[in-house]
């Protein structure tokens, strides 16, 4: 099997990559990344002579390089990491968002369509389902409504809908995985958890925006790629499939927990401005998923943290 992985130089797309090689070494991986500023191909160092293994510098919304590659290699199936994925900076400026989530993702398409793609996966993000407040209990479900509060969710919940109405329209065999907060060793430093650790290694405020009670589903990348690899290989098509650990933290309660682990003082706790828009809690309903496909989170939090703390330490 062929599998054409967008974004593999990413936190979760390098991951992945490496599990799939892992598990089937029978199968190739083509990997397109543009190397933006969150991209790391060190992690896939260990890798890069495998003949079962191939990478391509190249940006999704570029139709002529991606139509190249198509020509040159026989795929069969797509899994669609490539993404801009950074809430702050999509509020800054939009238009990466909408040119590599939502343009790339239809360059992909089209041409999935035109050469026949088997399966096209498309990684997405429970932010479009919107937000819950503290007070509710409920969670989300892959039949509730989009509501996207950030250009970031704004473009990855048109890049879904247009790659379900490829489904609807052509028969063009999608799927669609929707994940809460991944955390693990290897991710880009601007994201929470990372930034939290850096910043006891360096004894430096952690930021905290607002008052701090921001609920998360934290979720570890292995899981994760456990998940996308059930739904690729067993998955229903046209179908939703919500991906998470139901293991809710609010960001003052990490960022302590943390602190604790590492030996150091609450004191490094810095509250901030808020950042416009912020939503309050995000909870998914994981039962699809599990009745489906028997896919749960397996790993334990507390010794994926300590293990993701060590990592930091040693870069």
């Amino acid at each position: 099997m062929n599998i054409l992985v967008t974004g593999g130089a990413g936190f979760i797309g390098s991951n992945f990559i490496m599990y799939i090689l892992n598990k089937y070494p029978g199968y190739k991986i083509i990997n397109i990344d543009k190397l933006s500023y969150a991209a790391d191909l060190s992690y896939l160092d260990s890798i890069k002579n495998n003949p079962n293994y191939k990478f391509y510098h190249s940006d999704i919304s570029n139709r002529s390089q991606i139509e190249e590659i198509f020509r040159e290699e026989d795929i069969q199936y797509i899994v669609n990491f490539a993404a801009e994925s950074h809430v702050d900076r999509s509020i800054i400026d939009s238009t990466p968002f909408v040119v590599s989530n939502v343009l790339g993702t239809q360059v992909l398409l089209d041409l999935s369509l035109k050469y026949n793609i088997e399966i096209f996966l498309q990684v997405s993000t429970d932010e479009v389902y919107g937000h819950l407040e503290l007070k509710e209990k409920k969670q989300f479900n892959e039949l509730n409504k989009l509501d996207p509060r950030s250009p970031y969710s704004a473009s990855k919940a048109s890049a879904d809908l247009i790659a379900m109405s490829y489904f609807s329209t052509h028969g063009l065999p999608v799927k669609i995985t929707r994940c809460s907060n991944n955390f693990g060793p290897h991710q880009c430093k601007e994201k929470f958890i990372p930034t939290c650790i850096n910043s006891v290694i360096n004894n430096k405020k952690i930021p905290i925006y607002g008052d701090g009670q921001y609920v998360r589903d934290w979720l570890y990348v292995e899981d994760h790629c456990i998940a996308i690899d059930s739904v690729l290989h067993k998955g229903r098509m046209g179908e939703i499939y919500n991906i998470g650990a139901n293991n809710e933290w609010a960001n003052i309660d990490i960022a302590k927990y943390i602190i604790k682990l590492m030996g150091a003082s609450d004191n490094l706790i810095e509250f901030v401005n808020d950042r416009p828009g912020h939503d309050r809690r995000y909870s998914i309903d994981t039962n699809k998923i599990f009745s489906e496909l028997k896919w749960e989170a397996k790993y334990n939090f507390h010794d994926q943290m300590l293990k993701t703390i060590e990592w930091y330490k040693n870069i």
